[in-house]
């Protein structure tokens, strides 16, 4: 059995679904909307039971001066046939067409099916179906012609008031019908816009939390990769080398509790710069509770790639740096900044998979040129012995191609002639 049309008049715009979004499942009504409910279809009923009772005393004033000729059993049969009309407009939302043709019919011998007819046309105008509205009217307007025929007034132009006045009265309800529909499509097109917006912010609002987590995730990776792999290979030393003196074994733990010192800041910056103020004015929090007064140390950029190399000598990997870049200080930061992160990633790689193999760094580039990233290094015949005790991420090189088009730029890798290379260009504006 067909699932019965969704009516528009029984709830409001605002509890109607979306288009094209499945609505709730089916439960009982808060009270307060039955309430509602029940009020809206009280108050209609009431409101056609007064025209009812005002067309039905007129025509009961015209008999009573004999200005209108009837009987008592047609008035019993006006009151009757109206009574059964109130109870058939209850169903008008379910089948308007029918019960507005119905009542029209009825209307041929009943004045106090007035109030019901009134109702059920403005309830067929609100969906604006102008070649039902143009049937009723035909059967509406020869119902009142029969009735002025039934129940002739001693004026003998009665049939053309009769036929004038419902004709007038049938064009004001179709415009207030037609005026009520148009309104509930403008305030269901409201809603629906309202709710969509909502939608898109929602949407919004997930994408940039996937954004920042996936930006969390590669300043996490870009950081501890760096650092806990001179962990790994100072501890792989000590664990390889068991004939080292106590001073050499000293030297190369406080290396190893250096560099785990040195993660733990960096990780402590990152978080800070990508936390940001947890308010309008409000300090950093260093942990819960406790606020940090000073600010945390910026990102490095490229002006610190000195320093990473001089750090990559002291764990053991040669590096040549080889700076021909117009004007670095012009760079912006962002970029500056993802171009040390290039550079500091593909160190790392060189030290995790060609250990104590040299390396070299040649930046060129200047505004409106770009930036031109170049790192190489020669490979070795075997694995070192150590890179088999750092577990491979398999996200660097991802992570670096990911970077470098966020920037607008890009990153390729070649390796051919024993040797790889880490080739990266960035956008700098003039």
């Amino acid at each position: 059995m067909p699932a019965p049309p969704v009516d528009p008049y029984r709830y409001s715009p605002a509890d109607r679904p979306a288009p094209g979004v499945a609505g709730p499942a089916p439960t009982a009504p808060p009270t307060a909307a039955r309430w509602r409910r029940v009020w809206g279809e009280a108050w209609r009923l009431l409101a056609a039971f007064a025209v009812s009772m005002l067309v039905a005393g007129t025509v009961a004033w015209e008999v009573e001066t004999g200005q209108r000729e009837s009987t008592p059993d047609l008035l019993a049969l006006d009151i009757s046939v109206g009574l059964l009309c109130f109870g058939l407009v209850l169903l008008r939302r379910r089948f308007p067409t029918t019960v507005a043709l119905l009542i029209a019919a009825a209307s041929t011998v009943s004045v106090f099916s007035s109030g019901p007819l009134a109702l059920a046309v403005v309830s067929l105008a609100t969906h604006r179906r102008w070649w039902r509205i143009g049937l009723v009217g035909a059967v509406f307007v020869v119902g009142g012609w029969v009735y002025g025929a039934l129940y002739p007034v001693d004026d003998g132009m009665n049939w053309v008031f009769d036929v004038g006045s419902g004709i007038g009265a049938y064009a004001l309800m179709v415009w207030i019908g037609a005026y009520v529909g148009l309104r509930r499509e403008h305030l269901a097109e409201l809603h629906e816009r309202v709710a969509t917006a909502e939608r898109e912010q929602a949407s919004r609002v997930a994408q940039a939390r996937a954004n920042e987590r996936a930006r969390i995730a590669r300043e996490m990776h870009d950081v501890l990769a760096h650092r806990m792999s001179l962990v790994a290979m100072h501890a792989g030393a000590l664990a390889y080398r068991s004939d080292l003196p106590p001073e050499k074994v000293a030297e190369t733990a406080g290396l190893v509790r250096d560099s785990a010192h040195e993660a733990l800041g960096e990780l402590r910056e990152v978080l800070g710069v990508l936390r940001g103020l947890d308010g309008p004015g409000a300090p950093r929090q260093a942990g819960p509770g406790v606020p940090v007064d000073r600010p945390e140390r910026p990102q490095p950029t490229l002006a610190d790639v000195a320093d990473l190399a001089r750090a990559t000598e002291e764990a053991g990997t040669a590096v040549r740096v080889v700076d021909e870049t117009d004007e670095a200080a012009r760079l912006p930061t962002t970029t500056s900044r993802t171009a040390y992160r290039i550079v500091q990633e593909a160190l790392t790689n060189v030290r995790k998979h060609a250990a104590h193999m040299p390396a070299t760094v040649l930046l060129r580039g200047g505004p409106g040129r770009g930036l031109s990233i170049t790192v190489s290094n020669p490979t070795p015949a075997t694995e070192p012995a150590t890179a088999a005790d750092i577990p491979p991420s398999g996200l660097g090189l991802l992570g670096l191609v990911e970077r470098a088009e966020l920037a607008g730029g890009s990153l390729t890798t070649h390796e051919a002639d024993g040797g790889f290379t880490v080739r990266a260009w960035l956008p700098w504006s003039s």
